[in-house]
């Protein structure tokens, strides 16, 4: 047996092809479904199985389409309830291959109602369980992703399916989907993938042994929840449509579509430099897809603006995986005409804007980081809300605003959302807010701005 595992760091998942005696299972697919056929095709693997372990939250599943294009088996949770053919898993009943390879679906109700892990027998013996959502490395998956209503009941399920798993042989791989980066954990996972054994000695929240216990150690800390999530399990009711074209036409930034959103993926020491007055500037990196889910309309088609030579390709590959299809082209060129800018700064230009007098600065991490230090007086609002809620009350255009996060990613985000509203922002880049908080202790601020939530 070999399994071979597919990363995807912006979504912090993994998806696997197990392979058996030139057999392939397919788990927890995402929608871009070439890179797993194409793997199977290069080690001559027939897809026996394609599989998914819940009704995903966090991306476009490419389960159905997988299992149409290659006339492999399609299963699926039976508390899932698809509106496509598959197969449904019942608890402990046995989907048989070829060759000795057995699924044995292990219902794992938590992360979702009709979660199902897959444990994987070879002649008899159990070798690894895809675990999904359930249990994972040093952690396990959230239960408050369909509401704080249902949380505490799903919290203490997933009491119960840790247990569940944890009472499979020591030997056992654990193959879980979501891992670090992900916001399907409760908390930060360790490597990838693990063994039972492992996580038998060293998981804590299999060494919680009450549930409800354990259901308020998983809910103590809520984290956000991408705006985005609350569309996929719909669409993986329903079941994805076939991925969009990578290839977008180049339109002329002269020419653009009425009603369409700009989103500027260019770097953002390009973007800031000049960029279409109204656009949202998220450079390209790992997680683009998922920050153009959480903060861009799904009703408005997108245009691109991006460098010459940048890879447009993936940028509409990672919008695809969250269902943001409407990509009508990409602009490379904005000679002639009006562009706004802001200010990107390093940690000792930045430290200088900000003793300046009148100078505020605006905190846009999540409340959770604030822990790692905070410049005292600061303005905080957490990026999405940003979009959603507007700027803090008492935030002054009429003054410079210094902004920061920890590196400078989601700083240039919101810059370029407050260049729209009027206001003249200094981005931190390379840096976060600890650092700035320690290098202004060095030598305190004459005036800054209020401390606001």
């Amino acid at each position: 047996m070999d399994v071979v595992p597919f990363r995807t760091p912006g979504l912090g998942d993994t998806s696997y092809l197990l392979v058996h005696e030139g057999i392939g299972v397919l788990v927890d697919p995402q929608r871009d479904i070439d890179r797993f056929l194409d793997a199977a095709a290069e080690r001559d693997v027939t897809l026996r199985f394609v599989a998914d372990t819940h009704l995903h939250n966090d991306y476009v599943s490419g389960a159905w389409q997988a299992a149409r294009r290659t006339g492999a088996e399609l299963v699926m949770p039976a508390g899932a309830a698809p509106a496509y053919p598959h197969i449904p898993a019942f608890h402990m009943e046995d989907i048989r291959g070829e060759a000795g390879l057995v699924l044995r679906p292990v219902h794992t109700p938590g992360h979702t109602p009709e979660h199902t892990s897959y444990l994987v027998l070879i002649d008899g013996e159990p070798v690894a369980v895809f675990s999904g959502g359930s249990l994972l490395v040093a952690a396990a998956g959230r239960t408050d992703l369909l509401g704080e209503e249902r949380a505490g009941s799903l919290a203490r399920l997933q009491h119960r399916s840790l247990h569940r798993l944890a009472d499979l042989p020591r030997d056992v791989l654990v193959l879980p989907t979501h891992g670090g980066g992900s916001f399907c954990t409760v908390s930060e996972p360790g490597p990838a993938t693990s063994t039972i054994g492992a996580e038998a000695d060293g998981n804590p929240l299999l060494a919680v042994r009450a549930p409800e216990e354990f259901a308020r150690r998983l809910l103590a800390h809520p984290q956000p929840i991408p705006a985005f999530y609350r569309r996929m399990g719909p669409v993986n009711v329903r079941g994805g449509p076939p991925m969009p074209s990578p290839d977008v036409p180049v339109l002329a930034a002269s020419r653009l579509p009425a009603h369409v959103q700009v989103v500027d993926m260019r770097p953002r020491r390009a973007m800031a430099a000049g960029f279409l007055p109204g656009s949202v500037g998220i450079e390209l990196d790992d997680d683009f897809g998922s920050w153009a889910g959480w903060l861009l309309s799904y009703r408005t088609p997108l245009v691109l603006v991006a460098e010459r030579g940048q890879d447009v390709a993936e940028a509409v590959t990672q919008l695809a995986r969250v269902g943001l299809d409407a990509v009508a082209g990409v602009v490379t060129d904005l000679t002639g005409m009006e562009t706004v800018s802001f200010r990107v700064a390093d940690l000792d230009a930045a430290a200088r804007v900000a003793r300046r007098p009148g100078v505020q600065v605006l905190d846009v991490r999540m409340p959770s980081e604030y822990e790692e230090g905070v410049v005292p007086g600061s303005f905080r609002r957490f990026l999405p809300d940003l979009f959603v809620k507007g700027p803090p009350k008492g935030l002054d255009p009429t003054r410079p605003v210094l902004v920061a996060c920890a590196s400078g990613r989601r700083s240039a985000i919101a810059a370029s959302r407050l260049r729209a509203w009027g206001y003249a922002p200094v981005v931190l880049s390379g840096a976060g807010v600890p650092e700035l908080a320690g290098r202004l202790a060095e030598t305190p601020a004459e005036v800054r701005g209020g401390s606001r939530p």
